[in-house]
């Protein structure tokens, strides 16, 4: 699709939503029932990727209300999946970890998912997987800005 105006944007941004919400609906539909939720699963991720946080800066860097991010961590921590531990600097805070039990439960979802994208894209041309991997920082950039 070539952009070259306003109306093209906004079809390209509507097309866009669709299809990434249509790939997110399937990989979750992939989990069983119960499972931790989309917003569990990517405060769990942030966790094991950048290490422990507070409430309100994952809160901040989730882009959720604190009230949400709390419902959230209650869920984690009531699983076992994160632990809330005293912030040495200022005791009034708390600082939120990801557990060994998060972390294989992150990995295990994974996986899952992985797995099932390889084999849908097992079934997709080079080029057409060639498409995918070069579209991939873009989406990445694209996330990053919204």
């Amino acid at each position: 699709m070539k952009v070259d105006s306003p109306n093209d944007t906004a079809l390209l941004a509507s097309d866009l939503r669709l299809a990434v919400g249509r790939v997110t609906r399937r990989l979750r539909q992939a989990h069983a029932v119960g499972d931790v939720s989309l917003s569990g699963v990517s405060v769990l991720a942030r966790l094991a990727r950048d290490g422990s946080e507070s409430p309100t800066s994952l809160a901040e860097l989730e882009r959720v209300r604190p009230q949400a991010m709390a419902s959230t961590l209650a869920l984690l921590e009531q699983r076992g999946l994160v632990r809330r531990s005293p912030d040495a600097a200022d005791r009034r805070r708390s600082i939120v970890a990801i557990t060994d039990e998060g972390r294989a439960m992150l990995a295990e979802r994974r996986s899952e998912s992985v797995q099932r994208l390889a084999v849908v894209l097992d079934g997709f041309t080079e080029a057409e997987r060639m498409a995918l991997a070069s579209a991939l920082p873009l989406l990445d950039r694209l996330a990053e800005r919204l």
